[in-house]
């Protein structure tokens, strides 16, 4: 159902492949922005824990529909400083699948809440 494209030519990326191709798709699902809030509303500082609290988020609305984060296709983070990088890939960078989807990483300015550091959009196929 997903094969993982990577340029032939190249080592493939460890964190995310270059393109994903779908096949024998029925179902899609399409995942809002998803950010480290907790049930309660509360927000952590760090954005290790929001990192954690998004992705858990995430996985929530996939199983809600029947779905793992084996079926994701396209992952978009989008992070407000650069600098959180190394805090986020350690606190994320274990929970994609093997081969991980494809995947692209932002660094904005704001996100819609200014206590929020991480934000994470995905699609999944099943």
């Amino acid at each position: 159902m997903l094969k993982a494209i990577n340029h032939s030519d190249r080592p493939a990326p460890a964190a995310y492949s270059q393109a994903m191709e779908a096949t024998g798709v029925s179902r899609m699902l399409f995942i809002s922005g998803q950010v480290g809030t907790a049930a309660d509303g509360s927000v952590p500082e760090g954005v290790g824990e929001q990192a954690r609290l998004a992705i858990a988020n995430m996985n929530a609305l996939l199983e809600q529909a029947g779905m793992t984060n084996r079926n994701l296709a396209k992952v978009t983070i989008y992070l407000t400083d650069e600098s959180n990088l190394p805090e986020f890939m350690s606190a994320g960078g274990g929970s994609l699948p093997s081969p991980p989807p494809a995947t692209t990483l932002l660094i904005v300015r704001a996100l819609a809440d200014p206590r929020l550091l991480v934000e994470i959009e995905a699609i999944a196929v099943a």
